[in-house]
């Protein structure tokens, strides 16, 4: 078997598996939007915690429908040898890693503007919702209990709260022990919030991320190469 056929059957098998990856993801994306509830009760706290940010199911969906239509179009351009679909699909993952490159140095160095924008809008939703809204108190009791936070960043998150107008109280999360949460004792134990929390659990694991993320890259750099490889030989077919 010649270079050429070795790279192409590869190159058909992996965009196979990420068609297949992208169809999964596809259907979890739709499962999340249709029964949240259930998404929440398998993967726990993280994920009604995350449901409160993002819309996990749209995000999925959009992601899957991506990698299907990516895995599609690198399988179909190797199989039937197309100039067309091998510089569209080296295009599109060119495109996307240079995405990710800017996304990752944007959040290394406006991890302080993405936690400005979320005091911005969650601290909101505290403030109003909590404990008036059944499906946002019911997310966030299960999230500072799982996590043993208070509030987004901290017991201040409560003050001018419709929580703290109508029990003269910060909830029992922001203080250790089974006793009256007063502002005196939650300053006093100042619990951390949940947004901290979160940080501290991705930084310990910094290196299982970056990790995860370099292989990507790889792989994305490899099918580039191999894409490249097979649009240039076909002039020589």
């Amino acid at each position: 078997m010649s270079c050429f056929s070795f790279l192409k059957v590869m190159m058909v098998l992996f965009n196979l598996a990420i068609a297949l990856g992208g169809a999964a993801l596809l259907g979890i994306g739709i499962w999340v939007s249709v029964d949240s509830n259930s998404f929440i009760n398998l993967f726990g706290p993280l994920s009604s915690n995350v449901l409160q940010f993002v819309n996990v199911g749209y995000l999925l969906i959009a992601i899957g429908a991506v990698l299907f239509f990516l895995g599609f179009l690198g399988c179909c351009g190797a199989q039937k040898e197309s100039k067309c679909l091998l510089i569209t699909f080296f295009s599109i993952v060119l495109i996307i890693f240079i995405i990710e490159v800017a996304a990752a140095v944007v959040a290394l160095v406006y991890t302080s503007v993405a936690e400005t924008i979320l005091e911005g809008t969650v601290t909101k939703v505290l403030k109003n919702d909590y404990g008036q809204n059944k499906d946002v108190t019911a997310v966030w009791n299960k999230t500072m209990s799982e996590l043993k936070c208070c509030g987004l960043m901290n017991y201040t998150d409560f003050n001018d709260s419709y929580y703290l107008s109508q029990h003269r109280e910060y909830p029992p999360f922001c203080c250790e022990g089974n006793t009256t949460c007063t502002m005196q004792l939650a300053e006093r134990d100042n619990i951390t919030g949940c947004f901290p929390k979160l940080l501290s659990e991705i930084r310990s694991n910094a290196g299982v991320v970056g990790g995860v993320a370099a292989g990507i890259c790889v792989l994305e750099i490899a099918a580039m190469t191999v894409a490249m490889y097979l649009y240039c030989r076909l002039d020589e077919k």
